[in-house]
């Protein structure tokens, strides 16, 4: 395994902190990652977004017919520029192949090292998986008994007092 290989996916498991949020594209913002990222590869000459999806990657939705579509709440119905997200579709799917390559490499470097990890990772999830399935079961019964009691005691409506005009 390559000595940049190892850099990059300890860099990929590093915290970075909390950051603020705004529209997500894959779960990563749009505004301070991907318009930037995106921006960078067309300099480098690696991509050729228009500018114009950079530039406006948000769309107002139109439906077939050619009206603007609104959501079951009454909103306007938000769009990523087709261009923007076929892209991201292109890196979610290379970063995908990227980490089944590594760790189909580190099978084959360190097979026993790896077996080894996932053998102690399955056996502390069992106990973990134990523990979730107790309480998950004692909370249904709980719950189950509280709404045999609700049945059991309707609430009885106050009788009314009989009052002559």
């Amino acid at each position: 395994m390559s000595e940049n290989t190892t850099t990059f996916v300890k860099r990929l498991l590093m915290p970075v902190g909390q950051q603020k949020s705004a529209r997500k594209v894959w779960s990563i913002d749009l505004e301070s990652v991907w318009i930037p990222f995106f921006t960078a590869t067309n300099t480098e000459g690696c991509s050729a977004i228009s500018p114009d999806a950079l530039g406006c990657p948000l769309r107002l939705g139109y439906a077939k017919d050619g009206s603007v579509r609104f959501s079951q709440s009454g909103k306007p119905v938000i769009r990523v520029a087709k261009e923007l997200s076929d892209n991201v579709r292109i890196v979610r799917e290379n970063f995908t192949a990227t980490l089944i390559s590594h760790t189909e490499a580190v099978q084959a470097e360190m097979p026993t090292e790896y077996e080894a990890m996932q053998m102690s990772s399955v056996k502390a999830g069992k106990a973990i998986a134990k523990v979730d399935g107790e309480n998950l079961a004692k909370a249904n019964a709980l719950r189950l008994e509280a709404m045999a009691e609700s049945v059991e005691t309707p609430a009885v409506p106050a009788e009314r007092e009989l009052v002559t005009a």
